[in-house]
């Protein structure tokens, strides 16, 4: 299966942090943040064309919104995204009494609920005072659920097809965790570990699920997008990018079979800029042979 696997560059502007890429199915086009860039970007593969827009704060992610638009993580609110006029309302703020605190990833869950994590502002990359952070979950009429603290970096998350795991990536800790998830109320219990990352596997980044529900886990500093299968806590495959700070993926395509991948260039010194000039770009991986499940919407 492997020998049929391409990786190509889709997206050469150069993002200081990638993160957090999102299909939108209805508009065909991938959105993904820049998080120290501050920006929000569109990306469509049919005309090879990127819309941003600024956000005037550090974004962690940016997912679909049910009524329209989008809504985002901008330092420590979720705002409401405008993208025809460009601009953010703020719904809510969280971690009021750590301003030096920052939103990072986020997703939606099966319901429309939106689980979102902070961590503290980094010094340089993954270098920040530890167990600031905590996870989230925001319901449709805006009210907050802070479902457990002590957390390095809040990073990937997903569920499983049958929506009862939910999988969770603090990056530090190096290890992919699950927990059992009630759909209904968001409850989660039963935390453990279902990998453990390996000698070279980097930093545990961002995540997504296929719809045999293995994991497709970014490896930050080691340059790949590793295959778990959680059931057995093994590696099952490993695609290698020509860029280290690999950082997160979705599923994409008209058939969900393209996997997308982000990238950043933060923190990179000369030498390690000039052996890796695509640092920061997106790229598009095919021929995995498999196919993602497509994107939630926040209901609120």
């Amino acid at each position: 299966m492997m020998s049929s696997v391409k990786v190509e560059c889709v997206v050469k502007e150069s993002c200081l942090i990638g993160e957090g890429p999102v299909w939108e199915e209805s508009e065909q086009t991938l959105l993904f943040v820049d998080i120290a860039g501050q920006k929000i970007h569109r990306w469509s593969p049919t005309t090879n064309h990127i819309q941003s827009m600024e956000t005037g704060a550090m974004v962690g992610f940016a997912v679909p919104r049910r009524s329209g638009g989008y809504v985002a993580a901008a330092g420590r609110s979720i705002v409401a995204v405008d993208w025809s006029s460009r601009t953010t309302s703020r719904l809510l703020e969280v971690d009021q009494e750590k301003p030096k605190n920052r939103l990072n990833d986020g997703k939606v869950d099966p319901t429309g609920r939106l689980l979102a994590g902070t961590m503290a502002l980094e010094e340089r990359p993954a270098v920040l005072e530890r167990k600031q952070g905590a996870l989230y979950s925001v319901t449709s009429d805006l009210s907050v659920t802070k479902h457990f603290d002590q957390v390095d970096i809040s990073n990937g998350l997903d569920w499983s097809p049958d929506e009862k795991v939910f999988f969770y990536i603090d990056s530090l800790a190096l290890s992919v965790d699950a927990f059992d998830y009630d759909t209904h109320t968001g409850d989660m219990s039963n935390r453990r570990v279902v990998y453990r990352m390996a000698e070279g596997e980097g930093l545990p980044d961002g995540m997504t699920v296929d719809v045999d529900g293995r994991l497709w886990v970014a490896c930050y500093s080691a340059g790949r997008v590793i295959c778990i299968d959680p059931e057995t806590g093994v590696r099952l495959q490993s695609v290698s990018l020509p860029v280290m700070k690999t950082t997160s993926c979705c599923f994409g395509g008209p058939d969900y079979s393209d996997l997308y991948v982000t990238s950043a260039s933060l923190g990179l010194d000369q030498s390690e800029s000039r052996q890796q000039p695509l640092a920061g770009a997106t790229f598009r991986v095919t021929g995995l042979g498999v196919k993602g499940r497509p994107s939630n919407s926040f209901a609120g």
